[in-house]
């Protein structure tokens, strides 16, 4: 098989892989380490209630996204693959949600009608 110069063969490139700059790999571990040290400074700040709550889940997805998409290499997937692997359990958690508001209101309805006559 010919090719002209400059170019390789399809089997070569394949096998030689993805490469992409270790600057990339370094700036992502940098930003890992600061998301890291501001969830440290929630607790180290006694942040209470639901601004606590909040910001460690906040810097929790943060750093699973960047985990994601540059280490597992979502980033420089297509788009198809991205839906594939994302979109399942985005989909699972808003069940979850939804579930759960409907618990609640489930629990709340049963303590209504069977409290009722209790009074």
């Amino acid at each position: 098989m010919e090719h002209t110069k400059g170019q390789q063969p399809a089997a070569a490139a394949h096998a030689q892989g993805q490469q992409h700059p270790i600057g990339v790999y370094l700036k992502i571990w940098g930003l890992l380490f600061v998301l890291s040290a501001a969830s440290y400074m929630v607790d180290y700040l006694h942040f209470q209630g639901y601004l606590r709550w909040f910001l460690i889940i906040v810097f929790m997805l943060l750093k699973a996204g960047l985990i994601v998409a540059v280490f597992m290499h979502m980033m420089w997937e297509r788009l198809a693959f991205i839906y594939a692997i994302l979109v399942p359990p985005l989909l699972l958690m808003l069940l979850l949600g939804i579930g759960a508001l409907e618990a609640d209101y489930t629990f709340f309805t049963r303590g209504v009608f069977f409290l009722k006559g209790l009074f």
